[in-house]
C-alpha cells in the first residue's frame, strides 16, 4: 500500500482511539456534573447574551485553527477540553429554574446520557438490520404511549420523528392519500374542486407549511372561529363542513389542537370527534405540547377524547422531557400504516423477509435514514416509568396556575387568560400605560422582554394577543418554583420602571 495512505490512516486512526474517547468522556461528563449543578442553583446567566456576528465570528475561528492528527494526546485533550468549555460558556441554558420560554423541554441529564449512546455508536434507522434495538425501543415505546392514549395495542400504528412539524407533515399526508384516492400517484389535480384542511383559528404554522409540501395550497387551509376561551368552536366547525359539502369541496382533514400555542388551549376533542365522524372527515390533532396530560391523573381531562382521533403527534421533546428532536405520529387504524408512502425500494427492502417491513422504519417515515430519537425516552421511562412525566406535568402544569394566581392578585400585572397548562400570557401594566393606547402598551410588553433577556436573568418570550404584544412564558423547567416566580415578577418591574424612565 502506498505510504500516504499509511500516514493518512494514521491520522484518521486518532480520531478513533478508544482511549481518547475515554480521556474524553470522562473529562465532558465531569464538566457536564458541575454545568447541572450551576444551573439548578441559579449561578450564572440563563442566557448569557452575546450578538450573534460575535459568536459567529469565534465559531469560525476555532473551525479554522484546527490541531490536526499529528498532535499529541496531551494537547488533543486541551483542545477538547477548550471546545467544550466554549460550548457550555455561550450555550442557553435551559436547566436554570429561571428558564420559563419556548415550549422546549428542560430535559432530564439522563435521558441525554440515553440519547448520546445511539449517536456516538450511530444506531441509524431505516430498515431493521442497520438499528436493531433502536428499532425495538421505538416499537416499544410506540405501544406504550398509544396505550395511555387509550388504544388497543395491535390496533394501532406509530414512528418516531424528528419534530412536530415533520410529524404534522406525516399525518397530513396520511390523510390527504385517504381521502384523495390515487393522490400519491396522480397528485391533487385531479379533484374537480380544490381539497381543503379546516383548522384551529390558532393553528401551528407547520400545518399551513403542510398543506402548501402537500400541493394542496395555503390558500385551502381555512381557520375556524374559536370560542371565548380560544378553543375551537364546534357549532362552527359543524356549520363550515356543512358549507363545504353542500358545495361538493373534498375536506382532507380537521386540525384540532391540545393544546394550541398562543396561550395552550385545549380543544374541546369529543364534541369535534363527533362533527367529524358526522360528515366522514379525518380528525388530527397536535397534541405536541400536551398530549402528555394523557398520563397525568390530575390533568388527563384536558385531553378527553384523544383516543377519538385518526391521526395525532405528540412531542416527546415537549413534555416528556427528552432532548430535541423527538416527536411521535400516531394513527389509529393500522390499515392505514403504508398509507403515507406507496413506494418501492428494492436495494433496501428485503423481499426474502417481507415480514421485515413491519420493523423498517423507512417505509413508514419521511426521512429514510433517521438517527434512534426515542433511545432517551425509551431509556428514562425503563428506569422511572409513568409516575416521573406525569410527576413532571403535574408540577409544570401546576406552576402555571401559580403564576396566574400571583398574576391576579399584583395591581400592576394583567392576565390575559386563565391557564389551563403551563402556558400563560400576560402584561406589565405599571401606572403610567393605564391610559395608554394598545400600540404603546404592546411595544412597551416587547422591548421589556428584551430589555429583560439580554440582562440575562430570566428567559421569556414574546406574542401578539389579539393583535397586542404580550409576554408569554411557558413553565418548562419541573424545578422553577413559586419563588423563581416572584423574582421574575421583580425583574419585570425593574426593568421596567429603567425602560419607562
Amino acid at each position: 500500500m502506498h505510504p500516504m495512505i499509511h500516514a493518512a490512516r494514521d491520522r484518521i486512526r486518532v480520531a478513533y482511539d478508544p482511549d481518547l474517547v475515554r480521556t474524553f468522556g470522562h473529562y465532558m461528563i465531569d464538566q457536564l456534573g458541575e454545568y447541572f449543578r450551576q444551573a439548578e442553583q441559579c449561578a450564572g446567566p440563563v442566557l448569557p447574551w452575546i450578538e450573534p456576528q460575535t459568536n459567529v465570528r469565534d465559531a469560525a475561528a476555532l473551525l479554522h485553527t484546527p490541531l490536526g492528527g499529528d498532535a499529541s494526546p496531551g494537547v488533543l485533550r486541551d483542545r477538547f477540553a477548550e471546545l467544550v468549555e466554549q460550548s457550555l460558556d455561550r450555550s442557553h441554558r435551559l436547566h436554570d429554574p429561571r428558564y420559563i420560554g419556548h415550549q422546549v423541554a428542560v430535559p432530564s441529564p439522563i435521558a441525554g446520557l440515553f440519547d448520546a449512546l445511539t449517536a456516538i455508536t450511530n444506531q441509524a434507522m431505516a430498515i431493521y438490520e442497520m438499528g436493531p434495538w433502536a428499532t425495538a425501543a421505538e416499537c416499544a415505546l410506540v405501544d406504550q404511549l398509544g396505550t395511555q392514549i387509550g388504544w388497543t395495542p395491535g390496533d394501532f400504528s406509530g414512528l418516531a420523528t424528528h419534530g412536530g412539524s415533520l410529524a404534522n407533515l406525516t399525518a397530513l399526508l396520511t390523510a390527504r392519500n385517504v381521502a384523495v384516492d390515487g393522490c400519491w400517484e396522480a397528485g391533487v389535480g385531479q379533484t374537480t374542486q380544490p381539497p381543503v384542511i379546516l383548522v384551529h383559528g390558532d393553528a401551528h404554522y407547520s400545518v399551513t407549511r403542510a398543506a402548501g409540501v402537500l400541493g394542496l395550497g395555503t390558500r385551502q387551509v381555512l381557520r375556524v372561529g374559536l370560542d371565548e376561551q380560544r378553543r375551537m368552536d364546534p357549532a362552527r366547525l359543524a356549520d363550515r363542513l356543512g358549507q363545504l359539502r353542500r358545495a361538493g369541496r373534498p375536506v382532507i382533514a380537521v386540525v384540532a389542537c391540545a393544546c394550541s400555542t398562543p396561550i395552550g388551549a385545549f380543544d374541546p376533542l369529543p364534541e369535534i370527534a363527533d362533527i367529524c365522524q358526522r360528515f366522514h372527515v379525518w380528525l388530527h390533532v397536535d397534541a405536541a405540547h400536551g398530549g402528555s396530560a394523557c398520563l397525568s391523573t390530575q390533568y388527563g381531562h384536558l385531553v378527553r377524547g384523544l383516543d377519538l382521533a385518526d391521526s395525532l403527534i405528540w412531542d416527546a421533546h415537549k413534555m416528556l422531557f427528552v432532548p430535541a428532536l423527538c416527536a411521535f405520529v400516531f394513527l389509529r387504524d393500522r390499515a392505514h400504516r403504508f398509507e403515507t408512502f406507496r413506494q418501492d425500494a428494492p436495494y433496501l427492502f428485503d423481499p426474502t423477509a417481507p415480514g421485515l417491513a413491519e420493523y423498517d422504519s423507512g417505509m413508514r417515515n419521511l426521512e429514510c435514514t433517521k438517527r434512534a430519537a426515542a433511545f432517551g425516552l425509551w431509556g428514562l421511562w425503563s428506569m422511572f416509568g409513568r409516575s416521573l412525566f406525569a410527576d413532571m406535568v403535574d408540577v409544570t402544569f401546576s406552576m402555571g396556575r401559580v403564576l396566574y394566581e400571583k398574576l391576579v392578585e399584583a395591581d400592576d400585572f394583567v392576565p390575559l387568560h386563565q391557564p389551563q397548562c403551563n402556558i400563560v400570557v400576560f402584561r406589565h401594566m405599571p401606572g403610567a400605560l393605564r391610559d395608554a393606547p394598545p400600540d404603546r402598551v404592546g411595544q412597551f410588553q416587547l422591548e421589556l422582554r428584551r430589555r429583560l433577556v439580554e440582562s440575562s436573568e430570566f428567559y421569556i418570550v414574546s406574542t401578539k394577543l389579539n393583535g397586542v404584544g404580550a409576554l408569554r412564558t411557558t413553565v418548562m423547567n419541573p424545578l422553577t418554583t413559586a419563588d423563581h416566580l416572584d423574582q421574575l415578577l421583580d425583574a419585570l418591574r425593574r426593568h421596567g420602571k429603567q425602560l419607562l424612565a
